[in-house]
């Protein structure tokens, strides 16, 4: 580069070299340019998710809604033991209300079984997904043991 340094001026050599850049970017794509738009794409993806948590203000019918969403459960446990109580206090009128029960056509019992499997599944679903994560341990790194564990020391020495 110095003998073309010589014969062509210094800012022709830059723009020489730019040149050569831009050409070669036609058949193989920078991997800097493409990490730089990925990292972009990716801040304007969360900054539109965060977006959706701006506004914390729930009005009154999401405040309503949301406590319709916690009722299942306790109602679905209160009921059950609503039942036995009922079924102590009046025995005659909860064989009545059971043989109602019966008539009601398999189909149905299945429909409800698929609702309330689906109910408890997404919520399971929801906590899976939303655990705490644990780092995993780097390589040669060896794990914290507690410093004090009898039962350790005891299998360490032998006796257990």
């Amino acid at each position: 580069m110095g003998l073309i340094g010589t014969i062509l001026a210094p800012g022709a050599v830059a723009a020489l070299g730019e040149a050569a850049k831009g050409v070669t970017e036609v058949f193989v794509p920078s991997a800097t340019k493409r990490i730089e738009l990925s990292a972009q794409a990716q801040t304007a993806a969360l900054n539109e998710f965060s977006g959706e948590f701006d506004s914390v203000a729930a009005g009154g019918f999401d405040r309503f809604v949301n406590g319709l969403n916690r009722l299942p459960r306790p109602l679905l446990a209160f009921g059950t033991i609503g039942l036995f109580v009922y079924a102590m206090t009046d025995p005659q009128a909860f064989a009545l209300r059971m043989v109602g029960l019966n008539a009601v056509p398999e189909p149905l019992w299945w429909l409800l079984g698929a609702v309330v499997a689906f109910y408890f599944g997404a919520r399971e679903t929801h906590y899976f997904r939303n655990r705490p994560v644990a780092l995993p341990v780097i390589a040669g790194e060896t794990p914290a043991i507690p410093a004090e564990n009898p039962a350790l020391d005891d299998w360490r020495n032998g006796q257990g």
